[in-house]
């Protein structure tokens, strides 16, 4: 007797976690039904993935006349929440950028939803409750990105005997340059990521290090680890994507090429393992020496910043998230200098006034606030 296909709902479905979230829809098509497809302006791009996926519900910023040429496929122009909470959907993906999967993503917890989490923002944001919201309603959280998703695999089968976890970074695009040149680095430098495809922000984060941070953020919450057990180590061949230590001394690692793909199966698929011929297979001789760095303070201040925010809890970590959107969006259109984005962000949260255990609406409040003062301080 086969199984019934799993209905799927991406949100930020031509960006690029959504598109090999597609990738894998695509290498096993009995085992996947499109039921919703969610992203930002690309309708180019969107029109050509309804055509192929047929959905029932798209959601896209674009104009009426842009709608309706979408919606004669058949398919219905709905908002997020509706998207998510159809019956047929089983799986959310969220591979959005910024706060707009927060609402949604809760609405698909209580809907009994499985989230397949790729939107740092959601738990950096919004850690404690989402966290808590899907413990109480038995929805997993399953994590997309590499970092947390090797943890998650790292501990799987494991009980409470984590001593240490260990995520790897690449160091990003400035990992060797020289300290007095970072200051007049440009946006397409900063793009030129040493070993990951990956979308804009994203990449700039990896240049600062914020991205790290994020991790670190994710894997408080989504694995409950203290902030002190969690450590960072440059990797520049970004083949082991996380480590975790248990407390006999014995260390786990996930290793696989730098591809998304994998963790996107891995989470798609839990708790199966499938075999698929599109993903690159490690090779321990071709790939050579593994190697290892500590990371420079100095090189990447963001990170020290950024946990510090963190750790303070209560509305902090939604005011650092909005507040990095901004000044990424400012470098990248070259309103600021690459060492100001910490700047910038430290500025702007001077004047935060954090709310403790937040709901929804003030979280999302904080960090629009964030992002509101950051623009103002560089534009006045």
């Amino acid at each position: 007797m086969s199984k019934k296909p799993k209905g799927l709902a991406v949100l930020g479905s031509t960006g690029s976690v959504g598109t090999q979230t597609l990738d894998i829809v695509r290498a096993f098509p009995n085992d996947f039904n499109v039921i919703g497809l969610a992203c930002n302006r690309n309708l180019k791009l969107l029109q050509s993935q309804i055509e192929e996926f047929e959905p029932d519900y798209i959601h896209c910023n674009g104009t009426e006349t842009e709608m309706t040429s979408l919606k004669s496929n058949g398919c219905q122009d709905c908002d997020l929440d509706t998207m998510v909470g159809d019956p047929n959907v089983d799986m959310v993906v969220t591979a959005t950028v910024g706060d707009v999967a927060l609402n949604p993503t809760l609405t698909a917890i209580d809907a009994g939803k499985h989230i397949a989490l790729a939107n740092k923002e959601t738990v950096v944001m919004a850690g404690e409750l989402v966290s808590a919201r899907a413990k109480n309603a038995g929805v997993p959280l399953l994590p997309l990105d590499s970092e947390p998703n090797a943890i998650w695999q790292c501990i799987r089968g494991e009980n409470e005997s984590i001593s240490r976890v260990i995520i790897t970074a690449s160091g990003g695009a400035f990992r060797t340059a020289p300290l007095n040149e970072m200051a007049d680095v440009t946006p397409q430098q900063a793009l030129k990521h040493p070993t990951w495809a990956m979308g804009r922000k994203i990449t700039i984060d990896s240049a600062t290090m914020m991205n790290k941070a994020f991790e670190v953020i994710e894997a408080h919450w989504l694995f409950g680890v203290p902030w002190d057990d969690i450590e960072i180590v440059i990797h520049p061949e970004s083949v082991i994507h996380s480590m975790v230590e248990f407390v006999d001394g014995s260390v786990k690692a996930q290793i696989s090429p730098p591809d998304m793909h994998l963790p996107i199966q891995y989470a798609m698929f839990y708790p199966e393992r499938l075999h698929n011929p599109a993903i690159k297979k490690f090779d321990p001789i071709a790939t050579g020496a593994l190697t290892f760095e500590p990371w420079e303070g100095e090189r990447y201040p963001c990170f020290d910043m950024a946990i510090g925010f963190a750790k303070r809890g209560g509305s902090w970590p939604a005011a650092l998230s909005g507040a990095n959107d901004a000044a990424v969006d400012l470098f990248l259109n070259e309103k600021i200098g690459f060492l100001e984005i910490g700047i910038v962000i430290k500025e702007a949260l001077e004047d935060h006034t954090s709310t403790e255990a937040p709901e929804l609406d003030e979280i999302i409040a904080a960090g629009k606030n964030a992002n509101a003062r950051v623009v103002k301080l560089v534009r006045g």
